[in-house]
């Protein structure tokens, strides 16, 4: 299994700090970072809180450094209102009155905020499940320096299937191929980003592969266990049963039962013609993750090589525009009521 992986040996201190600490579980969008993040839930111990933070990705673009008390209430007045903090099950007064001495960044405001749901639940420890976080980990370390990063990958092919199913990534105007390709894209995209900006932290970072997750959990979990400091048992996780443990977070939910293998889903839904252009376009990406293309990939044609720049450099505008400029504004909203 690819990626940053703790020492075979680790000491009774070293997994006692583990223990302790937050786990981030990210990866592209429809990968199963949420079938992985009900599975620590499930484990036990951890906080229970049924959505994605959105923290990085929505929130502090949206109101700006929370260092400023002004934007601090603006977003506690919209969060409030929202699933984001109702999933939490606190009370608005306290938490609201914590943030306010302590919430200077948003790594702060997720922190307080998952603290006070593990205290009220009476467990030890959170976990945070947003995808898009996986670009942010530069963030994430330097606002919450003990937090693990496990970054789960799946086959492109799948992902740009369901991510389709679901209605994105937005395509360019001139762009009449099907939204697959796009996301398929955009999966290269932010898996390369993701493992790129995972190696700089080192053993807080791993990899896990989604089709191994699926296939032997056990085996995944029993190399997981160390990483996070504490036993995964896959028969207490499967009795327990949060979220979609139990019920699949699937895209897919009118098939027949005889067609939910979540795994090379792709093969049934791809035509020839589809598949030889999405592997001409991200033949490189699968490859490099250990994804066989279905057959020989052909020299990519210039005007897929000018469609996949094009839609690189948009990714990478938008995300730099968005974390680093206030025109992140531009691309957020303010009322959670959606979210």
């Amino acid at each position: 299994m690819p990626g940053a992986a703790p020492p075979e040996v680790v000491s009774a201190g070293a997994r006692n700090v583990r223990s302790k600490a937050p786990v981030f579980v990210l990866g592209c969008p429809r990968s199963g970072t949420t079938l992985l993040y009900h599975m620590l839930l499930s484990a036990g111990n951890f906080a229970v809180y049924r959505a994605e933070s959105e923290v990085l990705h929505l929130l502090e673009p949206g109101f700006g450094d929370l260092g400023v008390l002004k934007n601090r209430k603006r977003l506690m007045q919209s969060w409030v209102k929202s699933r984001l903090f109702t999933a939490t099950g606190l009370e608005e007064g306290p938490l609201e009155e914590r943030l306010t001495a302590e919430c200077r960044n948003a790594g702060d405001f997720l922190r307080i905020v998952m603290e006070e749901t593990a205290r009220r639940q009476g467990v030890e420890r959170w976990a945070e499940c947003t995808p898009d976080h996986i670009l942010y980990l530069a963030r994430i370390k330097e606002t919450i320096p003990n937090a693990l990063v496990i970054h789960i990958i799946r086959d492109g092919r799948d992902v740009a299937l369901s991510m389709e199913r679901q209605g994105y990534p937005r395509q360019f105007p001139w762009d009449r191929s099907p939204r697959r390709m796009a996301a398929g894209l955009y999966w290269e995209w932010i898996v390369r980003k993701g493992r790129e900006d995972g190696q700089r932290l080192g053993a807080d970072y791993i990899e896990v592969r989604y089709e191994d997750l699926v296939g032997t959990p056990q085996k995944v979990l029993d190399h997981l266990a160390t990483f996070v400091g504490q036993e995964l048992d896959y028969e207490q996780i499967r009795r327990v049963g949060i979220g979609s443990v139990s019920e699949p977070n699937t895209s897919f939910k009118t098939e027949s039962a005889d067609s939910l293998s979540p795994v090379g889903r792709w093969k049934k839904h791809y035509t020839p013609e589809q598949i030889e252009v999405f592997e001409e376009l991200l033949g490189d990406g699968l490859r490099d993750l250990g994804y066989c293309p279905s057959g020989p990939v052909r020299k990519r044609p210039i005007s897929l090589g000018i469609m996949r720049a094009q839609y690189r450099a948009w990714f990478s505008a938008k995300l730099y525009a968005r974390a680093r400029t206030p025109l992140g504004r531009l691309f957020v909203t303010r009322d959670l009521s959606k979210v």
